[in-house]
């Protein structure tokens, strides 16, 4: 079946199951269980003081920081970060062979050590007779295979993304936004856009008080409705 074909089918069969009674839903984990809520909180805490530290940490780098240092296990440093990057390329081959979906996490692993590896070889040699081999090395290798492995993981996302995402009935209409094209493939869904699949993830992020208020009010008002 053609991927046209398959969304088609998809509807079809949404169509005859039809809306699920009100209760059927999975109830929010966040509302359900507080070990989950304390964390999510915990998590927000964690992340915007690191901001606020690592902030001003900078500003204290950029005032303090010597313009020359002497660094000391240069040859240990750096052979070690090669292992490791060795061992995420292994991993990744792994992963590749396997069919694995660890295999996104091990692409952008990947991607972001080779973009690391390009700046600090670059910025390290500025104004040294190895610069412009440094420079060369991350233009023409280090910097095109993290492309491709930020690349490579976000058509892997974006296929896991659409794979588990409902079809609406939208998806078949002529002026819909994903209707498929001539040769059956329809338009990949935006990671900017599409929604953290999973009940309850929206809980994760700031606006939750107001979603928590809300499914309070509207739980009230249902419970009130019944009692009449």
């Amino acid at each position: 079946m053609s991927q046209a074909e398959r969304w088609q089918l998809a509807r079809m069969l949404t169509e005859l199951d039809g809306p699920g009674p009100a209760g059927s839903a999975s109830p929010d984990p966040y509302l359900r269980d507080p070990q989950l809520g304390r964390e999510r909180r915990l998590v927000l805490f964690i992340s915007a003081g690191c901001c606020v530290i690592l902030a001003g940490w900078i500003v204290v780098l950029a005032a303090t920081l010597p313009h020359h240092f002497n660094a000391h296990h240069w040859r240990a440093l750096w052979v070690n970060f090669d292992v490791l990057l060795l061992v995420a390329f292994a991993v990744t081959a792994w992963a590749t062979w396997r069919k694995r979906q660890v295999l996104i996490l091990l692409l952008m692993l990947t991607g972001t050590m080779l973009c690391c590896d390009a700046w600090f070889d670059v910025g390290t040699s500025l104004a040294t007779s190895s610069m412009w081999l440094s420079i060369a090395d991350a233009v023409f290798a280090e910097l095109p295979l993290a492309v491709l492995a930020f690349t490579g993981a976000r058509r892997l996302l974006t296929a896991t993304v659409e794979a588990g995402m409902p079809v609406p009935a939208r998806d078949q209409s002529p002026v819909g936004r994903e209707t498929p094209d001539e040769q059956g493939r329809g338009a990949a869904p935006s990671l900017r856009r599409a929604p953290l699949a999973g009940a309850g993830l929206e809980e994760a992020f700031p606006g939750s008080r107001a979603l928590e208020r809300a499914e309070r009010s509207r739980q009230t008002t249902s419970r009130g409705s019944g009692a009449k």
